[in-house]
């Protein structure tokens, strides 16, 4: 069996120019957000629990705790909302589809029993309150003309529901059942977020205009507004007030967040402001927050938690991050006698992890350079993608040094280097192989077959290149070629990866048909067979360190193991290990397995042995 022993969890997806939402429950401190179709689970108190629920067909775009904290409510862009258990096995207690287009925002009534929903539909149908055990409309919600961005419930009697969007209007509706009572006009701009204060008394609005208004809670009539004495100097994406009522925390494009005081009149002044560590950049930019019992959260465009202590402001911030696109390859390092765990997404970012302590640092965002290969050598990273060129990039702690690239003329469509031979690598394109010594092309050998997979054994002597065909053709390394000794037939479909075994005897094979094959490398005979329990393509292996076990990672979800000495049907089957697909894995220890997938999270597993 495996036991999952850490998750390290994805940062929420951002854009650009709009703000996203962190909703918390304040009788514990646990926090939601959004990745793609996942619903993220966290604690403020030890980042590495979490838990990710993704049950949602469409990509999610804001979830909230309801106020007893024993449900979630969660919609997406197709207009859909899931009520679903906290505990246990997440039941599904209801679903409906208030709106038909993308939700921005979604608030549940301080008793419970009500939901109201904003975002984009057809016509004027952009906000929806409606029982949340039955689905029946409470009201009538006219007076928007575009994307309403931000919705906001009363949380004290008599209720009120407030909402803001594309328009520049904030619309207050009285009820229930709800009806429109009358527009506010005072923004010039985007009105990105609106927010009830705790006791009721009043709320607040930002907006792209860089102001903050606020408004009497039961008449909805502007009372007024953060100061323009230190002031942001961009967009304001999102609010969220203190526990007490008596503060608010913005965060801005300008790539700051601020506290201030409110007054008894409805003014507010800025008490203080904080600059979270970056290098200035937009991801710098900061897009989400919530203030949550002495708890600041803020969120940045480039998916980086900074934590504050309300009580303490002067202390540096407790820094944490995951990456926010499918995590593709990842590498097991050690760095000054210490275990480290490297991980690649999509977008070309790669991260380090500390084993028991989860986020260790961004070490490199490769600009316009998305990732497809990945592989680490001794103090030096090598990767390749998109745009045809080899990178090679020294590693030092959590610094690195200057990239060198060369461009070898086509798509890169695997990587792999000789441990045992400095420099040297071999990356294979469409129909061709180019060796590669320390980063200078000694040779480009025309296949003749289509290509999609490579292996060099550590002694960099030998190379094992996959095919679309399904055939592993083996080759010497003969100087500057390559010598073909051997075609192996035994794959039913393309091959999706081939890895050596550390001890050097063995090498392990995966195709698109879902089979796994481990070979004998001196006979080149099958070592284990029927490794035949994946419902969907291989998309990568990894060996444990003492060459005992073998893992692949499929579409379908899955990671199975299996042991050498062992035949394949006494498997351990880790099922739904990444909501999307598995796309890496690699062994810290000979029993601790670390996967990664299409969901961007990170998990550590425990082999516990049958």
């Amino acid at each position: 069996m495996a036991e999952l022993k850490e998750t390290y969890a994805c940062a929420p997806t951002t854009e650009r120019g709009r703000g996203i939402l962190i909703s918390g429950d304040p009788k514990s401190d646990s926090f939601l957000y959004c990745n793609g179709r996942s619903v993220v689970i966290r604690s403020l108190a030890n980042p590495l629990e979490a838990f990710v629920y993704g049950e949602h067909s469409h990509p999610v775009t804001v979830a909230r705790f309801s106020p007893n904290g024993e449900w979630i409510a969660s919609a997406d862009v197709s207009g859909v909302v899931r009520v679903w258990g906290r505990y246990g096995d997440r039941a599904l207690k209801n679903e409906f589809r208030p709106l038909s287009g993308r939700i921005d925002d979604l608030q549940w009534s301080p008793d419970g029993q009500r939901i109201v929903v904003s975002g984009d539909g057809r016509g004027k149908s952009f906000v929806r309150a409606f029982m949340w055990d039955t689905g029946t409309t409470v009201g009538d919600f006219d007076g928007h003309s575009r994307r309403v961005l931000s919705c906001t419930f009363k949380p004290t009697r008599p209720f009120r529901i407030a909402t803001c969007g594309e328009d520049f209007l904030v619309n207050f509706y009285e009820g229930p059942p709800f009806k429109f009572a009358h527009s506010l006009r005072d923004h010039t701009n985007f009105v990105n977020c609106v927010r009830y204060a705790p006791d009721g008394t009043k709320f607040i609005t930002v907006s792209s205009d860089k102001k903050g208004l606020l408004y009497d809670g039961k008449t909805g009539n502007k009372i007024g507004e953060l100061s323009s004495e230190g002031a942001h100097t961009g967009s304001i994406y999102a609010v969220s007030w203190s526990p007490d009522s008596k503060q608010v925390l913005t965060v801005s494009a300008d790539k700051t967040a601020k506290i201030w005081e409110i007054t008894d009149d409805g003014n507010g002044k800025v008490t203080k402001t904080l600059s979270p560590p970056g290098i200035g950049g937009v991801d710098d930019m900061l897009v989400g927050c919530f203030w949550q019992k002495d708890k600041l959260l803020t969120v940045s465009l480039g998916g980086f938690f900074n934590l504050y202590s309300a009580s303490d402001l002067d202390q540096d911030p407790l820094t944490f991050s995951g990456h926010i696109k499918n995590v593709n390859s990842l590498s097991c390092v050690v760095q000054d006698g210490q275990k480290r765990i490297l991980s690649t997404s999509y977008d070309g970012v790669i991260m380090k992890w500390i084993p028991g302590f989860g986020f260790g640092g961004r070490i490199l965002r490769k600009e316009n350079a998305q990732i497809k290969c990945f592989w680490v050598t001794e103090g030096e990273i090598y990767t390749s993608g998109y745009d045809n060129k080899v990178w090679r990039i020294p590693l030092d702690g959590n610094q690195c040094g200057e990239a060198e690239s060369i461009d070898i003329g086509s798509q890169p469509k695997d990587l792999s280097l000789a441990s045992g031979s400095p420099g040297l690598a071999l990356v294979v394109t469409d129909s061709g192989a180019v060796i590669l010594q320390d980063l200078k092309i000694v040779s480009n050998v025309n296949l003749g077959f289509t290509v999609t997979a490579v292996a060099v054994s550590h002694d960099g002597n030998e190379v094992i290149v996959g095919g679309q065909d399904g055939k592993l053709h083996v080759y010497t390394v003969d100087g500057n070629a390559l010598k073909e000794e051997a075609v192996i037939e035994k794959h039913r479909g393309a091959i999706t990866a081939i890895k050596y075994s550390p001890d050097g005897s063995m090498y392990a094979s995966a195709d698109t048909n879902r089979e796994a094959v481990v070979w004998d490398r001196a006979t080149r005979e099958v070592k284990l067979k029927n490794m035949l329990y994946h419902t969907a393509r291989i998309n990568c292996l990894a060996w444990s360190p003492d060459s005992r076990l073998i893992a692949t990672g499929s579409l379908d979800t899955s990671v199975i193991v299996y042991e050498l000495d062992k035949p394949a049907s006494t498997r351990i089957t880790i099922k739904g290990a990444h909501l999307g697909g598995v796309y890496g894995l690699t062994f810290t220890e000979e029993n601790c397995i670390i996967s990664a997938g299409e969901d961007a999270c990170i998990r550590v597993w425990k082999i516990v042995p049958q």
